[in-house]
């Protein structure tokens, strides 16, 4: 058979990555398609000096790669969403089959691509743009395809876990670890994307529509960071028994779908508390199989250049295959997608964790359990200590599972005490079960 041509969109980490991985490992490749994948063209600003582009045809525009007629399969690796989205749907246009590791522009853009790809009989393949390295949208396309997903998990964004692990380990400040994070490579100059929830929730949009079958809906799930956590948030936590992670969850609920990422306390009996560093790890519970756990690298140009190979490799074992028997982009049928309601996070149910700072003197706890009590908040348990020098003492109550809308209406009011100062820290805790 003829080989499978590809074009190259971007020579930045992840396309250096797939470069090298396409050109080392072309044998194994090729045993495992029953055709030879070559690289046709590179469209780059720069070259890489990773990737030795003798015999290469390369060009300075992008549009080229789309352009060219040789090409079956067009890799999109440049990030954004703007010019990315202009690539991929002329890509489609054109008839080219489309790879990409680009997360925002799936979540944000997602549903207009793959309707204009379905038009055209074209495949959009995405397993790059979720954990790096891990096949968590091939396990949840196909590998769990027989059950119903009640519920996933995951530690998504490697800066944030490893924040929060030295944060937990070494008992440092945010700030101090985000600037290492920084010196490391592991974080942005501006981190917002990473530490303010916002690339988890891309993330996180991907993996629910496809557990669930429902379209694409970025601008619906709640994002909550981390840069607010303090060490002593953490060791309390420590001294409870329970690990801080950011998590993206989705759960399916009688009401609707949760689509939420933030903070979340998970006890360190649970393998997702014990997922540390720049790793990544998603958990999900199926109603046949139960929990399972995919852990990896979530990061990085040869773990991301892996799941793009591993979607050329898909691509060109189909490229003949009817497209009405190809895996659907979103699992589901196009036409067969839910209209589940997605939950506001005030409907959501859960656990909490509360850190202030109070006054000591009489009276104070009784106010504020009183308060609990009459928005039908049930303390689980309570930690009431010391501060050196200080005439304000921390209070960290644990409590049992309550809806969202009650606890904001409790803390509106216990913020509103003249014996608390400052705001009250409310980290949500969940048992993954």
């Amino acid at each position: 058979m003829k080989p499978v041509k590809v074009g190259i969109c971007g020579l930045g980490t992840v396309g250096s990555g797939s470069f090298n991985i396409l050109r080392n490992n072309a044998e194994e490749i090729t045993r495992r398609v029953g055709r030879s994948i070559v690289i046709e063209q590179v469209g780059a600003r720069r070259d890489n000096d990773m990737c030795d582009l003798t015999g290469v045809d390369v060009t300075r525009d992008i549009f080229d790669v789309v352009a060219n007629p040789e090409i079956d399969i067009v890799i999109e690796l440049i990030g954004g969403t703007t010019m990315a989205k202009e690539l991929v749907l002329q890509a489609i246009e054109n008839g080219k089959h489309v790879v990409t590791a680009n997360k925002a522009l799936i979540a944000v853009h997602g549903n207009e691509i793959f309707a204009r790809a379905q038009e055209k009989g074209v495949m959009v393949a995405f397993e790059a743009a979720v954990a790096g390295g891990i096949p968590i949208i091939k396990t949840l396309r196909e590998g769990l395809s027989a059950n119903r997903i009640d519920w996933l998990a995951g530690i998504i964004n490697g800066t944030g876990n490893f924040i929060m692990t030295e944060m937990s380990e070494k008992n440092r400040p945010f700030s101090d670890v985000l600037a290492e994070a920084q010196a490391l490579g592991y974080a942005e100059a501006d981190p917002t994307f990473d530490v303010e929830g916002i690339d988890a929730a891309h993330k996180l949009t991907i993996l629910a529509s496809i557990a669930f079958g429902i379209p694409l809906q970025f601008e619906k799930t709640y994002t909550e960071g981390i840069s607010d956590i303090t060490a002593e948030d953490v060791g309390f936590a420590n001294d409870l028994g329970y690990s801080i992670k950011h998590l993206g969850i989705s759960r399916r609920t009688e009401q609707g779908i949760e689509l939420r990422v933030h903070p979340t306390l998970i006890s360190k009996k649970q393998l997702l508390a014990n997922v540390n560093g720049v790793m990544n790890a998603v958990m999900v519970k199926g109603d046949a199989v139960g929990p399972t756990l995919t852990y990896g690298a979530g990061a990085g140009g040869l773990p991301t250049g892996s799941s793009v190979v591993a979607d050329v490799i898909d691509v060109a074992r189909t490229l003949t295959a009817d497209p009405d028997n190809r895996v659907p982009h979103l699992a589901f049928q196009a036409n067969s997608l839910s209209d589940l309601q997605v939950l506001s996070v005030e409907e959501i149910e859960s656990g909490y964790f509360l850190n202030m700072s109070i006054e000591d003197k009489a009276g104070v706890l009784a106010n504020i359990t009183q308060i609990l009590s009459k928005n039908g908040i049930s303390i689980e348990s309570l930690i009431q200590r010391e501060r050196e020098g200080s005439d304000l003492v921390p209070l960290v109550v644990m409590t049992h599972i309550v809806k969202e809308r009650n606890m904001n209406a409790a803390i509106s009011e216990i913020e509103a005490l003249s014996e608390i100062s400052g705001k009250v820290q409310r980290i949500r805790v969940e048992h993954l079960v």
